[in-house]
């Protein structure tokens, strides 16, 4: 009888079947950590909440940074962010970042090395003859989480020199920056050698013009008849004529010409054209350059008085009956 000696192979195809196994079982372990890593790190939290403005301000570490995007449910670690950005180039560029979608840290990372803003400029018109509350309520509504209230109080005392355009304004945009644009624009308009030659050709202040403009902007929008009526306007105050003027009454009360009762018209205001001579105290708007020009080059004619009818056509009169008489013919009364 043969008798067969035992194989060394059989025992180690044994153990290669177990060493198989611990390797793919160290493989999955490997394969679920890094979906783990990826997952818990790498991923957008589910905190991250779209349309997100960020600010970075200049002279952060990247340290901090981190722990305010973390703050704010944009990463889900501090560390990995760091470390994403030094191995996009260790920097990270201030300024104000818009987060329109999930971006995961690697995204977030690069963008901030990169200075990747995203961020579309709000395009706002600004139109002639809008205050200092108009514009506030506008800004308000077309840029979102803006401070309205901190503008309106820093534009106030500037009411008349905020130029009406059309501006393209970063979405975060401070009231100050805002503020900033609008004088700025007012001072490229107005404060040029040609306009400045008219305001001093007419010997006039570039307040009283201002103030003089931002009445002609709410009484007509003509230029040629802006003019006449400077003409008149100015003519009236030479004669110590109280100047009359009706669109003082929308800015003071909020009412038209056609809304005003006679009480209306003693309201005792600085502003109220019926009770004090001369110009009023401010601007009541902010008005174009084309009613600042017809400001500082009134027509001269012989009208002393007129007025606007329902279709807003203008009539003009040289003596106070014949005011009168347009009054009966336009207006009925």
């Amino acid at each position: 009888m043969r008798i067969q000696k035992p194989s060394w192979r059989t025992p180690m195809r044994w153990h290669r079947k177990g060493g198989n196994k611990r390797r793919y079982m160290y493989i999955g372990l490997a394969a679920f950590l890094c979906l783990a890593l990826y997952i818990f790190t790498i991923t957008a939290p589910f905190s991250f909440e779209e349309g997100v403005l960020i600010q970075v301000p200049s002279g952060e570490s990247i340290r901090s940074v981190g722990a305010l995007l973390k703050e704010k449910g944009l990463i889900r670690s501090s560390m990995a962010f760091e470390a994403v950005v030094r191995a996009s180039g260790g920097s990270i560029i201030a300024g104000e970042y818009s987060f329109q979608q999930r971006d995961n840290i690697v995204q977030v990372g690069r963008r901030l090395a990169g200075g990747d803003f995203r961020i579309t400029p709000v395009r706002i018109k600004i139109p002639e003859g809008s205050t200092v509350r108009n514009i506030t309520d506008l800004l308000t509504e077309k840029i979102a989480d803006f401070d309205g209230a901190q503008f309106y109080r820093l534009a106030q005392s500037k009411e008349g020199y905020l130029f009406p355009d059309t501006y393209f304004i970063l979405p975060g945009a401070t009231p100050q920056t805002v503020l900033g644009m609008m004088q700025n624009a007012f001072e490229e308009n107005v404060l040029t050698p040609n306009v400045e030659a008219l305001v001093k050709a007419s010997g006039k202040s570039l307040s009283e013009i201002v103030i003089m403009a931002s009445l002609l902007e709410k009484e007509v929008p003509d230029t040629y008849d802006r003019r006449v009526i400077a003409g008149i306007l100015w003519k009236r105050i030479k004669l110590g004529m109280p100047l009359q003027v009706d669109a003082v009454f929308p800015y003071i009360i909020g009412k038209n010409s056609f809304e005003l009762t006679r009480a209306d018209l003693r309201i005792d205001s600085l502003y109220n054209t019926y009770v004090y001579k001369g110009l009023p105290v401010g601007p009541i708007a902010n008005p174009s350059l084309d009613a600042i020009i017809a400001a500082a080059t009134p027509i001269q004619t012989e009208y002393l008085y007129y007025l606007s009818d329902m279709q807003s056509n203008l009539h003009y009169a040289a003596t106070y009956d014949q005011h009168l008489t347009n009054k009966a013919t336009y207006l009925g009364s």
